[in-house]
This record gives C-alpha cells, structure tokens and sequence, in this order.
C-alpha cells in the first residue's frame, strides 16, 4: 500500500474542532484533538495542532494541503538551537508508522496554515 497524504481529513477536524470533539477515523488512522490558537485581525498565519495514530500495517504520510480560508497548510517543525527558536517546513511530509501515534503540539510538530484569508478562532475540543 502506498503512503498518502492525511491532510483533509485534519483540514476537516480543524474546522470542525470549535463546534464540536472533531475526532475522526479515516481508514486506519484515528485523528484526535484537532484545535487552532486564535489569531488576529489580519494576521496571515495560523497555526493547527492534532494527534494522528495509525492503526494499520502500512505507513502513512502526511505531506501538506489545503484549508478553507487559507492557502497552502504545511507540516513545520519547531526547535531551539544555541538559544534560538527555529522552524522550518518538514520537506517530504511526516511519516507515521504503523502502531505509531504523532501528536503535533504548541513548541514542536505542527500544521503551519498560511494565507488566511479571516481570523482564527481558538478550537480546542
């Protein structure tokens, strides 16, 4: 089976977080916990945290993609280096290995939605 990419699924649970759980099961993997840090008038990024657990055999990717109200969503990784607070888009996705669970989380792994179009609003199950 080849590796394909979750993201509309997380793209789904992040608009779908602030009305309700937002949980939801795509195939083998369970996508958990989708939430946004609120952002302000203007701003033209956001960030979207969730937790991914793939409950298959096969690996799975999740590489990028689209959002409604935003423009490109990418994976970043976030990491501190000689006191300096770096990030940097994880080329070639994430992979998620079977029986693996990833949480993308404030100050580490995150979706990086860019181009927003209007305000986030805090989502958090």
């Amino acid at each position: 089976m080849k590796p394909r990419s979750i993201i509309a699924a997380i793209a789904l649970c992040l608009i779908t977080a602030a009305a309700s759980a937002g949980n939801v099961t795509l195939g083998p993997l369970e996508i958990t916990h989708p939430w946004t840090r609120a952002t302000s008038k203007g701003a033209s990024v956001g960030d979207g945290y969730v937790t991914v657990r793939n409950t298959g055999t096969a690996p799975d990717r999740l590489v990028g993609g689209t959002l409604a109200g935003a423009g490109p969503v990418e994976i970043h990784e976030m990491s501190t280096e000689g006191g300096v607070m770096k990030m940097r888009e994880i080329k070639g996705g994430l992979e998620i290995k079977p029986s693996e669970t990833v949480s993308l989380q404030p100050g580490s792994l995150h979706l990086m939605l860019m181009g927003l179009t209007s305000p986030l609003e805090k989502g958090k199950p």
